[in-house]
């Protein structure tokens, strides 16, 4: 399910800056379903304020909304992808630097090190539907944003997975987006400078129609079953099964991370929507 999150307070707090969101809890007698305190929730006219200020909004000469590379949004990614590479240059560390070599942090793996993105908001920027439509989520005008293949990649992502393959690092995409927005998907990614294998087997989507016997547990041509968490690190760990060790798993929700099958997670900031 996808819908606005609202973490002002979080922004105003400084939370995003470390590239986590923090707010979840245990439903009680003063929260409410989300966890929330049971007081008045935050002005959505300032919340919204608070947004565009972390994104650094502006519009172009077509009305067009575009965030900004000096935003206090693109300085929180720097900071969590010089980490990541710090990661993948210690998990690399003196296994050579050709493609599908490597091992695991300082000890002997047979397994080829990889990493698995996101699509929406961690590899490619989906501000501009966001802000436009006023954070209100609409299957038909969002799937017609896609389709248009023009998202601007997120800030510093193209570098990380160039980073990550110069280190012999293996690159995948698991994405939310339904098997039909694929091609659009692979194209906006090339266009936006993501030189990597973009084909069915390094990239994964929603297929409903015809799901892979991995995801048999939640998910059948009669009937899709998978929440997120389900579907994603079950492909994670049927990536792990084709031999790789997934050393770094990236997305700007925590669904994306959940469920395990990866030797670090990194949550990028999303202000602007929650998918559960």
């Amino acid at each position: 399910m996808r819908k606005l999150h609202q973490v002002a307070a979080a922004v105003g707090a400084g939370v995003l800056s470390a590239g986590i969101l923090y707010g979840t809890g245990v439903a009680g007698a003063d929260t409410g379903p989300h966890g929330h305190p049971g007081s008045e929730p935050e002005n959505i006219g300032l919340l919204v304020g608070q947004i565009d200020d972390y994104y650094g909004a502006h519009q172009a000469a077509d009305g067009t909304w575009e965030a900004s590379p000096d935003s206090p949004y693109a300085h929180d990614l720097a900071r969590i992808e010089a980490g990541a590479k710090r990661d993948i240059a210690r998990a690399t560390a003196g296994h050579g630097h050709g493609r599908d070599q490597g091992g695991h942090g300082g000890h002997a793996s047979h397994k080829k090190p990889a990493i698995v993105l996101d699509v929406d908001d961690t590899a490619l920027l989906s501000f501009t539907y966001e802000r436009a439509t006023h954070y209100v989520y609409d299957d038909a005008t969002w799937n017609a944003f896609v389709s248009k293949a023009d998202r601007p990649a997120v800030y510093g992502m193209p570098g990380l997975v160039s980073y990550a393959k110069d280190h012999g690092v293996a690159v995948f995409f698991v994405t939310g987006l339904a098997e039909d927005l694929r091609e659009p998907a692979v194209l906006n990614l090339k266009a936006t400078g993501y030189d990597t294998p973009l084909d069915r087997a390094h990239l994964f989507t929603k297929d409903k129609a015809n799901p892979p016997a991995y995801l048999g547990d939640c998910a059948t041509a009669a009937a899709w079953n998978c929440t997120t968490v389900q579907f994603k690190s079950a492909t994670r760990e049927h990536i792990e099964a084709d031999g790789y060790d997934i050393i770094g798993n990236f997305g700007d929700q925590q669904s994306d991370l959940t469920g395990g099958h990866a030797d670090h997670a990194y949550k990028l900031p999303n202000p602007t929507y929650f998918v559960q």
